[in-house]
C-alpha cells in the first residue's frame, strides 16, 4: 500500500513537471538552459513539488522557468506570478526599507535604536550600559542579540505578538532576546534583531512594516505580486505557492504565517525579486535606477562586518564568495517547507533567483545544482588584469603548500594549498560546494597579497621564522589576523 501511494505521489509530480519557460532575450538565446538545467528530472528525483528560476544578465531578465505543482493537493501549475514565502531573504528588504525611509528623513540608522522603540524596550544588560546599538548593527547582525530563527503558525494557531516574541513567549525560546557580546565586537546571526527594527519602525510611524513596504518600496518598483501581508490578513496574494514536508505533502494549510515579518515575512516572486536586485545592481552603476539611490545601494552592499562573518556580511546581505573574480551580493533564506536563494554581481547586472516549496532534504539539492551548471553555463568570468599579477617565488610556493585548518570560512575543514603546472590551487570543501569543484587558483598580486579566484577577501600570508604563521583577510577598510594551524607539509 504504501509503495501504491509512493508511486501515485510520483506520478503526480512528474505529470505537473512540464517547464514552462520564457526565452526574454532576442540578442542571444538561452533555451540551452531548458535542456541542460534538466528541472522536470530533478523534481522527480527529489520529490520536489515545485520551482521557479530566473536568471539574468547584463540588468536585463532573460531567461525564466517554472516547474511544477503549487501544491501537492492540487492540479494548479506554478506560474511567473506565483508568490513563495522567501523566508530570510525579507532581511535585506528589510534592511532596505530602512535606508529609503532615511534617506526621506523619516528616521536616523546612526540612532541608538532604543529611542524608537515605545512597545516595549531592549533589556538591560552589561553590554549595552555604555554602547547602545544603532539600527546599523542590526541589519549586520553586530547588536549582539540572539534569537536566530522563529517557529512557523498556521491558521487555527494562536498568533503571538512581536511584544511577545521578543520576550520569549513562543516556541523555541523560553525568555526574552538577551545580548551576548558589546554591540559592534563581534557577529551573532539574529532574527530577533530584525524583530526590534520591525517594532521600532511601526512604532515611530505609526503603521505596519508591510503597509511601509509597499508605500516606499514594493508599489515604487512595480512589485505586484510582493506582500509583507500574512495569508490571515486582508490584501494577502491568492496566487501562492503551499509549503510541503520532505515527503512532498502540504503542511497544514500550506499557508506559514509570519508575525516576524521583518525578519523573514515576505512573499515574493523571483521575477519580482530579480527586478529588486536589478533596480541594486542600477544603482551601484547609477544608471536606470528608479526608486533606489546610488548612495543606498552602495551603502547596504558595502561589507560592513568581517570577524566571525562567514567570509563578509553587509546590511541584510552575505558577502561571502567571490565567484569567477566577481564580487556576489546574495541571501539565501530557508523556512520549512520553503526557500531559496538570490546571487547577485555587483557590477555587469548577472544573477539569478530560485525559489522552490519543498523541505530541505528536497530543496537543496536542486537549488545547488542550478546554481553550479547556471555558474559554468552563462560563463561569467571578471578576469583578474594580467598586470597586477605576479608569479610567485619557488620559495614561497613551498611554504604555502601544506594542508591546514579552514582559515577561509573557519567551518573546521581542512583546506589545501596545492600546485599543479607551476601553479597554486585551493582545495576548499566549502567552495567545492558552492561552486562544484575543488580547484581555485591563488594569484599573487604585486601589491604582495594574494587573491583566490572564487573568495571574495584578499590574503596577506603573515610568516615567522620561514613557518606560516597567520593570514590577514581583507575586504575593503576591513580586516582580520586568523591563526594558521597547519595539518600537514
Amino acid at each position: 500500500m504504501k509503495r501504491t501511494l509512493y508511486l501515485l505521489t510520483l506520478l503526480l509530480i512528474v505529470s505537473g513537471c512540464q517547464t514552462s519557460y520564457k526565452v526574454l532575450s532576442k540578442k542571444r538565446d538561452y533555451s540551452f538552459l531548458t535542456d541542460s538545467l534538466h528541472l522536470e528530472q530533478q523534481l522527480a528525483k527529489y520529490k520536489l513539488p515545485g520551482g521557479s528560476l530566473v536568471v539574468f544578465e547584463n540588468y536585463q531578465m532573460v531567461y525564466l522557468s517554472q516547474v511544477g505543482l503549487k501544491s501537492m493537493n492540487a492540479k494548479e501549475k506554478i506560474d511567473e506570478n506565483t508568490a513563495f514565502s522567501v523566508a530570510s531573504i525579507t532581511k535585506p528588504i528589510t534592511a532596505l526599507l530602512c535606508h529609503i525611509l532615511e534617506e526621506k528623513g523619516l528616521i536616523n540608522l546612526d540612532d541608538p535604536i532604543d529611542q524608537y522603540l515605545k512597545r516595549w524596550h531592549l533589556p538591560k544588560s552589561k553590554f549595552t550600559e555604555h554602547n547602545s546599538p544603532t539600527w546599523r548593527q542590526f541589519f549586520n547582525h553586530t547588536s549582539g542579540t540572539n534569537q536566530g530563527g522563529f517557529a512557523d503558525y498556521y491558521e487555527g494557531d494562536t498568533i503571538p505578538t512581536i511584544k511577545q516574541s521578543l520576550l520569549g513567549q513562543i516556541p523555541r525560546y523560553n525568555k526574552e532576546i538577551e545580548f551576548l557580546f558589546t554591540p559592534g565586537s563581534s557577529f551573532e546571526y539574529s532574527g530577533g534583531g530584525y524583530v526590534i527594527v520591525q517594532m521600532a519602525l511601526e512604532d515611530t510611524l505609526n503603521k505596519s512594516i508591510a503597509e511601509l513596504a509597499a508605500e516606499y518600496l514594493f508599489s515604487p518598483l512595480g512589485l505586484k505580486n510582493t506582500t509583507m501581508r500574512q495569508p490571515n490578513q486582508t490584501g494577502f496574494l491568492t496566487n501562492v505557492a503551499s509549503v510541503h514536508d520532505k515527503d512532498g505533502k502540504v503542511i497544514k494549510k500550506g499557508l506559514p504565517i509570519t508575525p516576524q515579518v521583518g525578519a523573514s515575512g515576505v512573499w515574493s516572486t523571483p521575477t519580482d525579486l530579480a527586478k529588486l536586485t536589478i533596480e541594486i545592481q542600477n544603482a551601484l552603476r547609477n544608471k536606470n535606477n528608479k526608486v533606489i539611490s546610488h548612495r543606498i545601494a552602495k551603502k547596504v552592499t558595502a561589507v560592513s562586518a568581517l570577524k566571525n562573518a562567514v567570509g563578509g556580511w553587509a546590511y541584510g546581505w552575505q558577502k561571502s564568495v567571490g565567484y569567477n573574480n566577481y564580487d556576489w551580493f546574495m541571501c539565501s533564506g530557508s523556512n520549512t517547507g520553503v526557500g531559496g536563494s538570490i546571487f547577485a554581481t555587483m557590477t555587469d547586472g548577472n544573477g539569478f533567483v530560485i525559489l522552490a516549496n519543498g523541505e530541505k532534504p528536497n530543496r537543496i539539492p536542486v537549488i545547488n545544482q542550478v546554481r553550479i551548471k547556471l555558474l559554468t553555463l552563462m560563463n561569467w568570468n571578471k578576469k583578474v588584469p594580467h598586470e597586477n599579477i605576479q608569479e610567485i617565488p619557488s620559495s614561497l610556493k613551498k611554504q604555502l603548500i601544506g594542508t591546514y585548518d579552514d582559515f577561509l570560512y573557519g567551518q573546521g575543514m581542512d583546506i589545501k594549498i596545492v600546485e599543479k603546472n607551476n601553479r597554486l590551487y585551493v582545495e576548499s570543501p566549502f567552495l567545492e560546494i558552492f561552486k562544484g569543484k575543488n580547484e581555485n587558483e591563488l594569484l599573487y598580486l604585486k601589491n604582495g597579497l594574494f587573491k583566490i579566484v572564487d573568495y571574495p577577501n584578499l590574503l596577506k600570508f603573515d610568516f615567522s621564522n620561514g613557518k606560516l604563521n597567520a593570514v590577514v583577510l581583507t575586504r575593503d577598510q576591513l580586516a582580520i589576523q586568523i591563526p594558521i594551524i597547519i595539518k600537514e607539509k
